[in-house]
């Protein structure tokens, strides 16, 4: 969205440019609907609102104090299962219970614009801020005390890493710019070497969405790999999306690719259900079009199916900002199984499984939701948890952990990737507190 020099000086003063984005949310708006309205699988999707500023609503990084952690559910605990990552983004639990946790961040950038500036002072002010440590983090809960009392570098040197899978001995790294396939031996606390590329993915020097997520179907014959836009709505042309917004297919012992998925602006988390083998994926919606669009949403992936973006969303709603309009395309968009509340930065996926949670925990899909930067009043921040019937989602969300802004609305935390560990424990991923929490059942 274009900005004018006066509004932005009006809103910065030109002495004060590091405090430019507390101006900026004092000069947005907010809104008096709940986040919950957009919520379910037949959300309310009110009328697009345009603004010359978008809203910024940051709740600043102060990163946990000693003893203090999130707020579980009644029936749960929460206890911290490792501290003193470094940004710590995605996990995968290797089959002998060892935890891989993904410490990165995006890669360096040239900064462009007015726009490009503003985005990176958000990010910075929200803890996103960091260099990346490049780096994949064995931890090891050798006595089964639901601590990790052991910690390896297990992958390093790599470039923005973030998926991560194991099929038989060999183990899958996506960086932000290629899939890579290192040797992996049962229980090894280290893998070596460079690494032998099996695909390079889209990057760039703008390289919007930088996470790429990985995993492996049920089989193991295949590789997915989730690919963010590099725009909001395709600003940059078309020519810069190409392979974008989208989820590609591996075949692993060929090396063939295709794209399984398209028109899916951001997605992250991915798993598959067991009652009916489908693929389910977390998508981050577009920006910009006022406080309650556009949620984000998890679905069931069609082979080949088209989910709207850049053209509309939630099915055949136009964004009319977009150009030019492809209005045979928006005919063709599916429409996605479940929102999850507008602009929750729901990134985290995984299936409950068999975990050690309560029974109200048994059937359905955790989900990290990263939390909202521009929105009023702050929306995600949050653990969630959507109960499934028969393979899809029936009934409304119910909370998991909590407590990520504290009360002096600062950020103690933000959840990102989740899994449930080998004894059936929730992994959370918190990439501004630097720790990894595990919830259980209460005793």
């Amino acid at each position: 969205m274009p900005m004018s020099s006066t509004v932005f000086s009006r809103c910065v003063s030109a002495g004060a440019a590091a405090f430019g984005l507390l101006a900026l949310a004092a000069c947005s708006g907010g809104t008096q609907q709940p986040v919950d309205v957009g919520v379910g699988a037949n959300p309310d999707l009110p009328p697009p609102q345009s603004s010359l500023l978008p809203t910024v609503n940051i709740a600043p990084a102060e990163r946990w104090a000693e003893g203090e952690q999130p707020t579980p559910a009644d029936g749960l605990a929460v206890t911290e299962f490792a501290a003193g990552l470094d940004h710590p983004r995605w996990l995968y639990v290797l089959p002998n219970g060892d935890v891989l946790v993904a410490e990165t961040n995006a890669p360096e950038t040239p900064t462009r614009g007015i726009m490009g500036w503003i985005e990176k002072k958000v990010m910075a002010r929200a803890g996103a801020g960091v260099p990346s440590a490049d780096r994949i983090t064995l931890l090891r809960d050798a006595n089964g005390d639901g601590v990790a009392e052991q910690r390896h570098a297990f992958a390093t040197d790599l470039h923005s890493p973030f998926g991560m899978a194991l099929v038989g001995n060999d183990f899958y790294v996506a960086n932000t710019d290629a899939v890579l396939r290192f040797d992996y031996s049962p229980d090894a606390l280290r893998i070596s070497g460079p690494g032998e590329k099996v695909a390079d993915l889209p990057a760039g020097e703008i390289n919007r969405h930088w996470t790429k997520n990985l995993i492996a179907g049920p089989q193991g014959r295949y590789l997915y790999v989730a690919i963010g836009s590099n725009s909001n709505i395709a600003e940059n042309g078309l020519d810069a999306e190409t392979g974008r917004a989208a989820i590609w297919r591996i075949e692993r012992a060929t090396g063939e690719l295709r794209t399984y998925a398209s028109g899916l602006r951001n997605p992250v988390g991915m798993d598959f259900v067991p009652a009916t083998g489908a693929l389910w994926v977390a998508v981050n919606e577009r920006d910009e079009l006022g406080d309650n669009l556009v949620p984000d949403y998890m679905t069931h992936v069609e082979p080949n199916g088209f989910y709207g973006w850049p053209w509309s969303y939630f099915g055949q709603h136009v964004d009319e900002r977009v150009e030019p309009q492809n209005p045979e395309r928006v005919a063709q968009a599916l429409v996605p199984d479940y929102a999850l509340g507008a602009h929750t930065a729901s990134l985290g996926l995984t299936f409950s499984g068999d975990n050690a949670l309560t029974p109200r925990f048994a059937n359905g899909m955790f989900v990290g939701q990263h939390g909202s930067w521009n929105r009023k009043p702050r929306s995600g921040y949050k653990v969630i948890f959507v109960p499934f019937n028969n393979g899809a989602p029936a009934g409304a969300p119910r909370d998991v952990l909590t407590g990520f802004v504290s009360g002096n609305d600062k950020a103690q935390g933000r959840p990102v990737g989740v899994v449930i560990d080998q004894r059936g424990g929730l992994l959370v991923a918190d990439d501004v507190g630097n720790r990894i929490w595990r919830v259980t059942a209460a005793e």
